[in-house]
């Protein structure tokens, strides 16, 4: 298969890490009037992100590639933002930064459909389609928290 596609592949399963661990940190980290909605909320973001990861790597697989799976891969190739962990966030700021990264993801999950419609790989353009709605769903949570 297309090394363009797993290569994308590959930068979509390095955000959908850091997207994940972004989150928990979020969920783990939070405080102020509102920790028990935002915590839950955080723990549903999580939960979105991840649940992306195993299907993302088992199409790499099934296209001949190898999953990504090391920090510095990660680091190296996420398109999401990881901000400074000594950094203690207000909650505002964590989802402003949530709210971006879903941004982003969105943003390279419609690239990644159009190259793979373009290489002729339907299976990893559906993939995509499903998982882009899933991150315009948690965009909208964020955007309607943030008032």
């Amino acid at each position: 298969m297309s090394t363009p596609v797993i290569n994308h592949l590959n930068a979509e399963l390095a955000t959908a890490f850091v997207l994940a661990l972004n989150a928990k940190r979020y969920h783990w980290t939070v405080s102020g009037p509102h920790f028990r909605d935002y915590h839950l909320r955080f723990e549903e973001l999580y939960t979105a992100a991840d649940g992306t990861v195993d299907e993302l790597a088992e199409r790499i697989r099934m296209l001949g590639g190898i999953p990504l799976h090391a920090p510095a891969q990660i680091e190296a190739q996420t398109k999401a933002a990881i901000s400074n962990p000594g950094t203690k966030l207000a909650p505002k700021a964590m989802l402003q930064e949530a709210l971006a990264n879903e941004e982003a993801t969105i943003a390279l999950m419609h690239e990644g459909i159009e190259l793979a419609n373009g290489a002729g790989d339907p299976g990893t353009a559906d993939l995509l389609t499903r998982f882009v709605q899933t991150h315009q769903k948690e965009a909208w949570f964020l955007r309607e928290m943030l008032g």
